[in-house]
């Protein structure tokens, strides 16, 4: 049903959806969006990607690309609820984006295209909600598509996600011949006729009745094995109720232990319209979701999704707007007003609450008011940055920030513009602010300025906006990757003595460490088996801090250095000299010399990536990814193509598109996901050690 179009309408805290759109890059995230908008009666004109006539991808770069870069949150009225959407990137270079959204939202709807089922990125993102719980429902899109199988696709969710899917429809039709779904529920027919936006509802047509049938049961089979009031009903009824089927579905959705599946096509308009059902039906309100809970040392206070309770919001994004900085502020309990005092917890500062604002994607509507439940941005606040907890100053606490993955891919930017160093620096500080995923260090040796993102795509819309938002001329070197160093082999008993007099107050330390090698994914990890208190529990602590200093560069080429375990295992004092700053020198320089003493080894990023390409072009393709030291994992044929999975260096993926498309005459694709970090094994171009 269409919504009022008042978009202040009171809708209680049951009534609120906080969900985000999550799928592979091309699977119709956007589209899906667009359609939910216009059905809710958000938007009278249908957005097309290919157009670039969509509301939330509404940075020309977004629409020059036809890709989702920024996470857009939009709002809009389905049956009495109000729906708070974040349209997330598909695109792995900007995953972050996708994470920030994910920690601030409740529910989740995953786009899979029919055709392709799980993809690289759809794995990915994922995992992400998993990471924080989030509960999700499968739309399998494009079921219009030539090659479109429900089937199939469902299948790939089962085996790549290791989820239980439950299928409540069934398609009618299949590829250009899909008309509508079954409801597998409620039994019944819905048809969308070519040309019109309408559904019409009917009958299960005959030639599909058996298996509507056949499905249904299977239905009920499924649930039934995983929830003991459908169980109930199952052993003591010929059939479970819509209603009974409907709630455990709920329960099912809610705890994580199975996900909804339906399906349509969101590009001709088929299948929004139950969706949007699903989402009312099966997703979670904020008071459905357990009470915020403090990090760090506070782990046992908690807040409610109360508008009485205490102010609690996490910013999970920042945007600097023509009009002044905006801030995105999901609202956890409490309610806050214009003009309102709140504390940006981690930096102990208070801010002042300026205009809080409804947003659309790019357009933005004024309220008095935002409470618990609500995704709103706030203008005034300004510096707290994403991550941030934002509390009322009476009662602090401070929420879990999102994950910040490491940069894994610099580039070098300078102003050809002799008085420009000072723009540069500011603005590269500001698209900082807004992206925690960038990150900007000037290089000690060249002096050069160094911007580093999470891809060659990152990077390069980083420079883009640079050079028209910011109006910069820059030269950009050529990309690098970060490289780091682990031990193969490490030392025992070494022994270090750190001794300083200069006629003051002297310096004294002495420290044995033993280092080992761990799993180079497993990070730094320090302990001490000192006795008999020969190094004071204070001075132990300086010792380990003095070590994760000496992690910063490691002695094959400055890189940082991981997957080690140190061991302070003896030690002494003086009675005057010791302190804590002189066991944290000793601790540094010890461990930077046990470095040089062991064996050490550089480890490069890997890269997962997924080729599709014709199948006279194979031999081709499967030899310039040898050359790039790429390792194929699998090949598999699909309609007329072949599918190659391999991981190859990151460093060798550069400029790898151009190259495919040569080598295929353009019908060539690929996509890649981070893979970890393994041991360079031979040359590296452009490296030096």
């Amino acid at each position: 049903m269409r919504a009022d179009l008042n978009r202040n309408h009171l809708v209680p805290l049951t009534g609120i959806r906080n969900l985000g759109i999550l799928a592979h890059v091309d699977a119709g995230k956007t589209t899906v969006t667009e359609r939910i908008l216009y059905l809710t009666g958000t938007v009278h004109r249908r957005g097309e990607v290919h157009e670039g006539t969509t509301v939330t991808d509404f940075d020309p770069l977004e629409r020059d690309r036809g890709i989702t870069i920024f996470a857009a949150a939009v709002s809009c009225l389905w049956d009495g609820h109000r729906i708070n959407l974040i349209d997330t990137p598909g695109h792995v270079d900007f995953s972050d984006e996708v994470e920030r959204s994910l920690r601030v939202l409740d529910g989740a709807v995953a786009v899979f295209d029919a055709a392709a089922g799980v993809e690289p990125q759809s794995e990915s993102v994922w995992r992400q909600a998993d990471r924080y719980g989030v509960p999700r429902i499968a739309f399998v899109n494009k079921m219009d598509r030539a090659g479109a199988d429900l089937d199939t696709a469902v299948e790939s969710i089962r085996e790549r996600l290791r989820v239980i899917p439950l299928v409540v429809q069934l398609p009618i039709g299949r590829e250009d011949g899909f008309t509508g779904v079954v409801d597998l529920l409620r039994m019944r027919a819905l048809v969308w006729e070519t040309g019109r936006d309408t559904v019409t509802e009917g009958p299960v047509p005959d030639a599909l009745t058996d298996e509507a049938r056949r499905r249904r049961r299977l239905l009920e089979e499924n649930v039934a094995e995983l929830h003991p009031a459908a169980l109930e009903e199952f052993c003591a009824l010929p059939e479970i109720s819509a209603p009974t089927l409907a709630a455990a579905l709920r329960d099912l959705t809610l705890r994580g232990e199975a996900v909804v599946v339906l399906c349509g096509s969101a590009y001709r308009n088929r299948g929004v319209e139950p969706l949007l059902d699903a989402v009312v039906a099966y997703l979670p309100a904020p008071s459905d979701v357990p009470p915020v809970r403090a990090a760090g040392d506070d782990p046992g206070q908690e807040r409610p999704a109360d508008p009485a309770a205490p102010f609690a919001g996490l910013v999970f994004k920042v945007h600097a707007a023509p009009t002044g900085r905006l801030t995105y502020l999901r609202v956890y309990s409490g309610t806050i007003r214009r003009g309102d005092v709140v504390l940006d917890a981690g930096a102990r500062r208070t801010e002042r609450i300026g205009r809080i604002l409804r947003v659309q994607a790019d357009r933005h509507t004024e309220t008095d008011h935002a409470t618990a439940g609500d995704i709103v941005a706030v203008a005034g606040i300004k510096a707290a940055r994403a991550g941030a907890t934002l509390c009322a100053p009476g009662a602090p606490l401070v929420l879990e920030p999102p994950v910040t993955a490491s940069p894994v891919v610099s580039v070098a930017v300078e102003p050809r513009g002799s008085g420009d160093a000072d723009r540069l620096a500011t603005a590269l500080a500001r698209m900082a602010d807004e992206d925690p995923s960038l990150s900007v260090r000037t290089d000690p040796e060249t002096g050069q300025t160094v911007l580093s993102g999470m891809g060659e795509l990152h990077l390069e819309v980083a420079v883009e906006r640079l050079r028209r938002d910011h109006r910069l001329d820059v030269a950009v070197g050529r990309p690098r990757v970060a490289y780091r160093e682990t031990v193969v082999r490490g030392v025992s008993g070494l022994l270090y003595r750190h001794v300083k007099q200069d006629g003051g107050a002297g310096q004294f330390a002495h420290v044995v460490l033993d280092v080992e090698p761990l799993d180079h994914d497993a990070g730094f990890e320090f302990r001490s088996t000192v006795t008999g208190g020969r190094v004071p529990r204070e001075y132990v602590g300086a010792v380990e801090a003095g070590c994760r200093d000496a992690l910063a560069e490691g002695p094959l080429g400055g890189h940082p250095v991981t997957g080690l375990r140190v061991t302070l295992t003896d030690g002494a004092t003086h009675p005057k000299d010791s302190s804590e700053m002189a066991f944290h020198t000793a601790g540094r320089l010890a461990l930077r010399e046990a470095l040089r003493a062991g064996e050490m080894a550089l480890l490069e990023p890997l890269a997962e990536v997924t080729v599709t390409v014709p199948e006279d072009a194979v031999g081709g393709v499967l030899g310039d990814l040898a050359a790039r030291r790429g390792r194929v994992t699998g090949s598999a044929a699909r309609a007329g193509t072949v599918v190659v999975t391999a991981t190859v260096p990151l460093a060798e993926l550069f400029g790898y598109a151009t190259g495919l498309r040569g080598r295929t005459q353009g019908r060539g694709s690929f996509t890649s996901r981070p893979a970890g970090h393994a041991q360079v094994t031979g040359p590296v171009p452009g490296l030096t050690r």
